[in-house]
């Protein structure tokens, strides 16, 4: 294989430029052209292809985001969608591809595996919910970035005494809510995999750590879970009198998917992407790169795409007792 192209597709998150620096750099090293594709899937169907050097992606290790783009593509499931991007790469005689993406985008990747063209995934989500591997491109820097911020609320919430309702991305998995929480010393911790207590009972938490003496309350609430934020946040007002605490919200929203890359993401991107590449331009497709037990193996897009990665619900108990 001797022409291979790259894309980023679906969310964005720390350390996507260090993975396509690794593909490009790793398939040159192998003699192989590389070729960037822009805004993702879009950017496929619609021929936004160039040719990428060593030169192209340098200086871009430590930067946010994806200097090539990336989009959401729903229509990409329809074949005659795919057909399109296949005849694309045809033209510029690409043999194979790396996507670098969530969930949906390696359903993307499997798909073109089945119609019998070559790729090869790297799970790049911060929420940390893709099957097969244990940590995902992006997760450690959202995690820390969170964890900067509860601090930071946790600072002033005890000068206030204030409880606050810390909001952060997880519309179908908590890992982010459940790591974070643990990690900040949260007082309650709600995820969409876990129906949680009652309205009742999470301000009935929030009186008894009043009633302890604390000087704040940090509830971390991930954004799918339901009935959600605001809902918390009307209860406990509404109940105000009793509560100790005047309540607060904070929505951490997309400040979570920017800035610098971790060391460890970066790290991680770099082994991922240069393992994408190398085995995509040995002959494997329909593989994904999975750290499993801090050793990269390929794992099937077709189980990694299969389900979502069950959130560890244990560890709720663990922030019980840490509470």
């Amino acid at each position: 294989m001797r022409r291979i192209a790259v894309l980023t597709s679906g969310g964005d998150g720390p350390g996507l430029n260090a993975c396509i620096r690794a593909v490009t750099r790793e398939a040159l090293q192998r003699g192989a052209k590389v070729y960037g594709v822009r805004w993702g899937y879009k950017g496929l169907i619609n021929g936004e292809i160039d040719e990428l050097t060593s030169r192209d992606v340098g200086g871009i290790l430590n930067r946010g985001g994806t200097f090539l783009g990336t989009a959401r593509c729903p229509e990409f499931k329809e074949i005659q969608v795919r057909r399109t991007a296949l005849r694309q790469m045809n033209q510029h005689g690409i043999e194979g591809l790396v996507v670098i993406g969530g969930n949906g985008s390696l359903a993307g990747a499997l798909a073109l595996h089945e119609m019998g063209f070559p790729t090869f995934g790297v799970p790049a989500s911060i929420d940390n919910d893709i099957n097969g591997t244990d940590m995902a491109v992006g997760v450690d820097t959202t995690l820390n970035t969170i964890l900067d911020a509860i601090d930071r609320i946790k600072d002033t919430a005890a000068s206030h005494q204030r409880a606050f309702l810390v909001e952060v991305m997880g519309r179908d998995c908590g890992y982010l809510a459940l790591a974070s929480g643990i990690a900040g010393g949260a007082e309650m911790i709600l995820v969409p995999e876990h129906e949680g207590p009652s309205l009742e009972a999470i301000a009935d938490t929030v009186v008894e750590a009043y009633t302890r003496g604390k000087a704040h309350c940090i509830l971390v609430i991930a954004e799918g879970w339901k009935p959600g934020t605001q809902a918390v946040a009307e209860h406990l007002r509404a109940r105000k009198d009793e509560l100790g605490f005047d309540v607060r919200v904070t929505v951490l929203g997309h400040v979570q998917r920017g800035g610098r890359p971790s060391a460890y993401d970066r790290l991680l991107a770099t082994r991922m992407g240069a393992y994408a590449a190398d085995h995509l331009i040995a002959g494997e497709s329909g593989q994904m790169a999975a750290m499993r037990g801090n050793v990269l193996e390929s794992f099937p897009l077709a189980e990694a795409v299969k389900a979502l990665k069950p959130l560890n619900l244990t560890l709720l108990g663990l922030s019980e007792v840490m509470d």
